[in-house]
Parts: structure tokens; sequence; C-alpha cells
């Protein structure tokens, strides 16, 4: 025993002492700066005219900070950490590197602050894997077709604004009116898919990421997702990073061949942040005191989601960001920007959420610019005129509450899309299987609903799901495996709807059989 420790001394001494003849002797430069001024999470800094933007600083007590104006003399520095332990004349010193976060499998499950520290109380994280944060979006030439669809589990997105894997559509509203919602249930019924998802929280109230983090954990769906907070009482650093951060956590997957969805919540406040950030380090304001760079931070933000080329593997990276809007108007700034950037939009308006629809989604104003090639082939086929026909009900609905018997024609019209209403109509964190919405689109179309009275699709609606596993199980494996329904499948399935609906006409009173 005492051979061998003498053994490894001498092997760790020749080792020492080779690495002390390798060393460089003599001295060595090093720029250090000085903190001028700081106060609001920004510290202007002097001494280092060599570091770049974006790199990432560190002052003498610990804190770290990154570069964002680079004027002749000084720098503009966004602190990541507590603003009160620094004061002018501290020491800081740069880095060479820039924001980097933890990524991997290890995230998930997680709840971590936007630079991957954990938030959630279950100990520390074991990843050594570090990425950038602000990363390059992929280049045409490495993109696919979007093609492929991401079920949302909710009837009035998966029938009217299917949504694609690589597609980038905005969720826009005012508040309060059911945003997150849509999000929420989003990532819930991606618990059986093979999408990863990433919750990014920026600028929200501990209590709303609470609701959103039990919601998501009482599915099951939390164990395949990223919860990334940057609260309203978090720096306006770290709530300026949270999205790239978020974006950078989705990419890892992509990158791999794996499919990811990333929901900014939202954007609105993002660049609320990079306004008062622009403010401070004096940056000239625009429109709105918005500095002229806020639609390319979003731009270059969201072009990083996309569909990749089987060459780069055939991963995707979906985005859907949420964005704030003032008394519904489209117009303002940001939206205008959002929207101009996004492959499309869900637009909630407030009039139809106090009315107790549910999603409130404005199917006139709400379009995804990528179109029915991403829709489930079976659900597309069943609802072919389904926007058509709910766009007609509207109109005539309008027109009859100025008086009037309308036609026997105009009558079944309101009838039918009274039922098409109420089967877009779906409680919250309660999404639906694809199988599910082919069935109730299939029943509405045929007119198997426009017997039953209002009141009675909801019960449908509940006892759909069993009804059609024991009526047509090959049918429903079918469309849940492949998305498809042939013939024989769609006959089979709308008998067994007959049936089932045939239970619920003997409720119905003569007198309101006919009525929406």
């Amino acid at each position: 025993m005492t051979i061998e420790l003498e053994t490894q001394a001498d092997a760790w001494l020749v080792q020492a002492r080779a690495k002390l003849d390798n060393a460089a002797l003599g001295p060595r430069a090093e720029q250090i700066g000085r903190v001028e001024e700081v106060g609001d999470g920004i510290a202007i800094v002097s001494g280092l005219p060599n570091v770049r933007l974006d790199e990432l600083l560190r002052f003498d007590k610990g804190q770290f900070g990154f570069v964002q104006v680079l004027e002749r003399d000084r720098v503009g520095c966004v602190l990541l950490d507590d603003v009160d332990a620094i004061e002018a004349g501290d020491m800081v010193r740069g880095t060479g590197d820039v924001v980097r976060v933890p990524v991997g499998p290890t995230m998930l499950g997680r709840v971590v602050d936007p630079l991957g520290r954990p938030l959630d109380g279950k100990g520390p994280i074991a990843n050594d894997t570090l990425e950038p944060i602000e990363r390059p979006a992929p280049a045409i030439i490495d993109r696919d077709l979007v093609i492929q669809p991401v079920q949302t589990g909710l009837v009035v997105v998966d029938t009217l604004f299917a949504l694609g894997r690589g597609q980038r559509e905005l969720i826009i509203g005012d508040r309060a009116v059911g945003k997150t919602t849509i999000a929420i249930d989003t990532i819930i019924n991606q618990k059986t898919s093979d999408i990863v998802c990433v919750y990014v929280a920026v600028g929200q109230k501990s209590s709303s990421v609470r609701r959103a983090v039990d919601a998501i954990q009482k599915s099951g769906a939390l164990e395949r997702c990223i919860i990334v907070v940057a609260g309203s009482a978090s720096s306006p650093g770290l709530q300026w990073i949270a999205p790239f951060a978020g974006f950078t956590m989705a990419e890892y997957f992509r990158d791999r061949g794996q499919h990811a969805l990333v929901v900014v919540d939202d954007l609105t406040k993002h660049a609320a942040t990079h306004r008062e950030i622009a403010l401070l380090t004096r940056q000239s304001p625009g429109r709105e005191a918005y500095p002229g760079d806020v639609f390319y931070v979003h731009a270059r933000l969201l072009e990083r989601a996309a569909k990749l080329s089987k060459e780069k593997g055939g991963g995707s990276l979906t985005a859907l960001p949420i964005a704030e809007t003032d008394a519904g108007n489209l117009s303002a700034y940001i939206p205008t920007n959002l929207i101009s950037i996004t492959d499309g939009q869900i637009v909630l308006d407030a009039k139809l959420f106090h009315e107790g629809q549910k999603p409130a989604v404005d199917v006139g104003t709400s379009v995804s610019r990528v179109g029915g090639k991403t829709q489930a082939h079976a659900l597309r086929e069943t609802a072919k005129t389904l926007r058509l026909d709910y766009a007609q009900f509207l109109e005539l609905e309008m027109f009859t509450r100025f008086g009037g018997m309308p036609d026997t024609r105009v009558r079944d019209q309101l009838t039918r899309g009274a039922r098409i209403r109420a089967i877009l109509d779906q409680p919250q964190h309660a999404p639906v299987r694809l199988a599910d919405e082919v069935a109730l689109v299939l029943a509405v179309q045929s007119g198997l609903l426009d017997r039953l009275p209002l009141s009675a699709v909801s019960a449908f609606r509940q006892g759909l799901s069993e009804a059609i596993d024991r009526g047509a199980p090959g049918a429903v494996r079918t469309i849940q495996e492949s998305g498809t329904l042939d013939d024989a499948g769609r006959q089979a399935l709308g008998e067994i709807l007959r049936r089932y609906a045939q239970g619920f006409i003997p409720a119905a009173r003569p007198e309101t059989v006919s009525q929406p």
C-alpha cells in the first residue's frame, strides 16, 4: 500500500513539473473597466474599449451582465443579477463570451429562470451542455415544407386554423380573454405526442405562472415540458433574454431530429422591457417611444422557428407567441409588427368572451397562412365547408336580429350555424382527440345535430368519445394513427353517430326542433 502511494505521488510530481516547465512566464495585460453609473438594472461601464456587443461582463462581486450599447468611451450593460450589490466604482471584466444557457433532456420537467437556474425546489440540474441564447435562424436551403400538423386539441383551431410543425402562429387579444389558456391547452395536448414544449413566461405575475404550471402538471404533461420564468419582479435583463433562452432550449431538440413547441407569454411585455432598456441606455426613441430595432429583435427571434430538411435531421420548432391588445386595437405598433412577422394569427374577441363563447376566437379576423396543407386529411375532408357555413351563419344571425320571419332555407342555415357554434365551444384544459374532432364535425355537417336542441349538444359531446370507441374502433384507430379516414370508415363512423344521436332526439320539444 505504501509503495502504491509513493508511486502516485511521484507521478503527480512529474506532471506538476511538466506543467510548470510549459507555463508562459511574463506580464499579462488585462482590461479592467469601472462602473460609472448604475440604476434600474443598467450599468454604464468605462475602460473596456475592446468588448463586443452582447458580450458577458463579470463584476467584482460576482454579478453578471451583457453589453447592449456600444459608445465611443463607454458601454451600456444590462444586469442579470442583483442590482443593489453593484456600486459606482466597482471593477468590471470582460469574459470574451456571450450569455449561455443549459440545454438537454435534463431540463425537462423543471421550472427554471432564463439562465437555467432551478426555481422549483427540486435541487440543482446536472447539465454541462451550454448553448448561446443568440443563434442564427436556419437558412432557407436548410428548411422544408410545413406539412405536418400540430394538434392543439381545440376544435375551433384544428378545424378552422390548422397549425403546422415549424409554423409561427400569433395568439392575440385583449387582457384576460383566454390567450394563455389556448397555449396551455396546446401544451397539454402534446402529452401523448412526440413534441417537446417550452413555456416562457415574460413579465407575468407569480399567481398567473403558478396557475399555468399547475394546469400542465395536473394533466401529466410537465415531464415533456420546460418552464422558463422571468416574472414581473425579475430584473429587466432576465426578462429580455427569456424568449431567446427558451428558443435555445427548444432548438436542442429540433437540431436532433425531434419536434419542439415554444410558447412566449407574452411579447408585448417583452417589447415594453426592450423599450425600458433602450430608454435607460439613452437610445433614440421612435414610434410610441420604442427604439427602431424592436421589429428586428422580434423578427430574429421568431425566424428561428422552422421545419428543417431531411439533410438537417427533419426536426421542427413551432412558435406560439402571445401579444396583448388594448381595446381590440390590432393596428397598434407591436401587434402590427408581430402580425407581419408570423404566419397567421388567432384573434380573441372580448365581446365573444363575455358572451360565454370560449375559446373566444374571432373567426373573421383569424387566419393561418400555412393553410389546410398541415391539417390531418380526415379532418380536412370532413370540414371542407365548415368555415364558410359558419361565416354565412354569423351574417344571417346579424340580419335576423332586425326582425322579420326568415324563410325555411335561412331557418335551416341558422339551425346548422348554431350547432357549429356549439361544437366550437369548449371548456378550458380539456383538449379532445383528433378522432373526436372528426366525429363532431361529421355529425354537424351531416345534419345529425340539427334535430337536437342546443341544450343537448353538450351532453352529446360528453359521451361521444366512448360511443365511437365502442362502435367504430377501427375508424378511430386509423384516424389517431395516420390522420386518414377511408370511405368504409366514414360510413361506419357515420352510422354510429346516427344511432348515438337518436338517443337525444326524444328530449327535444317539438316547437324548438327547428329553432337555432
